[in-house]
């Protein structure tokens, strides 16, 4: 099989804290006030992402994975992760401040859950005057001092604030408390995994009047109650290289900032490759196919592929590997 570089269609979510910029910043063709996110590559049962083009148009990203494990995912990847799409790929947009929750991480999920952790990082995209995430506490607390924060309602007075813009980049790892602010909308790249815990939600009551789940005692022995400012990326902007961003055990994330074609010899990288379009548009290629891509697209180019042409004069893009 020739398998050209792959776009799927978006998995749109509907989410309490949801609101329009999905189709106003990226043209996703949203119907709702309330549009939270929209998972452009996605493994997760039951939202298992569809591809949108070329003649593999209705196939699943899993039927792909099964009937071309090593041309799709790459030995090492399928060594590592079986046939389970190893990386989920979102846009999403905060009207509202999103809970405050955190990830388990592997070990504790697949004790749990049976399901791995949840590593992930952000891009940010767009983000009104002020707009702010929530990333870790502000000083290192006990186990004894956060539950009582629970219990008194007074958890956001231990928590550290950081006011974005675009381009700025953050790196969750497991056991991080964590929340996006309204205003911002971003990408993110996490591990395959839904598993969260939610031990904040504002008092917010959703559609139907009700408070939403919380997750308090799970999250007692999952979180990282250290104090760390480990969490902002710090990398380079330079135009036409390919600029390091995220390296962990999960995924490998690079910055692209093009203003005139790149061509990148991938034949031993033995892995697939994402490119998330975060500003202007371009043409890429593998040796199979080419396929356009503009702001707020995202395409798979499976590991088979031994080259890849990037036609652009102007593009922002974030490349993830495993």
């Amino acid at each position: 099989m020739s398998l050209y570089p792959l776009k799927f269609d978006p998995i749109l979510k509907e989410r309490l804290w949801g609101g329009t910029k999905l189709k106003q910043v990226l043209g996703k063709e949203i119907t709702s006030d309330i549009t939270g996110e929209s998972w452009e590559l996605s493994g997760v049962a039951g939202d298992v992402s569809i591809v949108a083009n070329g003649k593999l148009k209705g196939c699943s990203l899993q039927e792909l994975i099964t009937k071309y494990p090593e041309e799709v995912l790459g030995k090492s990847v399928l060594e590592r992760f079986g046939s389970e799409f190893p990386v989920l790929i979102k846009f999403i947009d905060a009207k509202q401040d999103l809970s405050i929750q955190l990830h388990p991480n592997d070990k504790l999920a697949k004790k749990r859950h049976n399901s791995f952790g949840k590593t992930e990082m952000w891009y940010v995209m767009d983000a009104d005057k002020d707009a702010e995430l929530i990333v870790g506490f502000n000083k290192t607390v006990t186990k004894d001092e956060y539950a009582k924060s629970i219990e008194e309602n007074s958890l956001l007075a231990l928590l550290n604030y950081e006011k974005v813009q675009e381009g700025d980049t953050f790196f969750i790892n497991t056991g991080k408390i964590h929340a996006i602010g309204s205003g911002v909308l971003l990408a993110e790249i996490q591990q395959t995994s839904d598993v969260t815990y939610r031990v904040f939600d504002f008092n917010r009551k959703d559609k139907d009047g009700n408070y939403r789940e919380l997750h308090t005692e799970l999250a007692l022995d999952a979180i990282d109650y250290e104090k760390k400012d480990d969490f902002k990326v710090s990398y380079n902007q330079n135009k036409d290289e390919v600029n390091s961003m995220v390296a962990c055990p999960y995924f490998t994330t690079n910055y692209l900032d093009l203003t005139q074609p790149m061509e990148l010899n991938v034949a031993d990288r033995n892995s697939f490759t994402i490119y998330i379009c975060v500003a202007g548009n371009a043409s890429i290629a593998n040796d199979f196919g080419q396929i356009d891509l503009q702001k707020g697209q995202t395409i798979l180019i499976p590991a088979v592929s031994k080259t890849i042409h990037i036609n652009t004069t102007k593009a922002k893009l974030l490349e993830v590997t495993i």
